[in-house]
């Protein structure tokens, strides 16, 4: 088992990381994508156009895609960096709610082996 002072620490630890998730903005899930459009005109030259902005992301197990303007596309951007930042602080969070119940309870004892079934 874990010492005390080891607990502790587990437990800041988890209070720390329970404060990093207080403190983040707007989470949304998904990617931003930049586009440009490369297309011949009509004497043949390659002309740019863009950049366009894409926020793709999943709903009901189907992929949609919506159309950001320049200035809406690093508002989503950041809460999409949130989201990621939420998920592994999340991920965080269990390991270090696993560590503290494993230090701070006692275990099961094991099972028997139980005599073979006739039939």
């Amino acid at each position: 088992m874990t010492g005390k002072k080891d607990v502790k620490k587990l437990q800041a630890r988890y209070e720390r990381l329970k404060a990093s998730i207080a403190a983040l903005g707007l989470v949304q899930a998904g990617t931003v994508t930049r586009r440009i459009d490369r297309r011949p005109d009509a004497a043949g030259q390659i002309v740019e156009r863009g950049p366009y902005y894409q926020w793709t992301f999943k709903e009901a197990g189907k992929t949609r895609t919506v159309n950001l303007s320049a200035e809406q596309a690093p508002l989503w951007e950041k809460a999409i960096a949130n989201q990621r930042k939420l998920q592994k602080t999340v991920a965080a969070m269990h390991a270090t709610s696993l560590a503290i119940l494993r230090a701070t309870t006692s275990g099961v004892a094991p099972r028997t082996a139980s005599a073979p079934r006739k039939g």
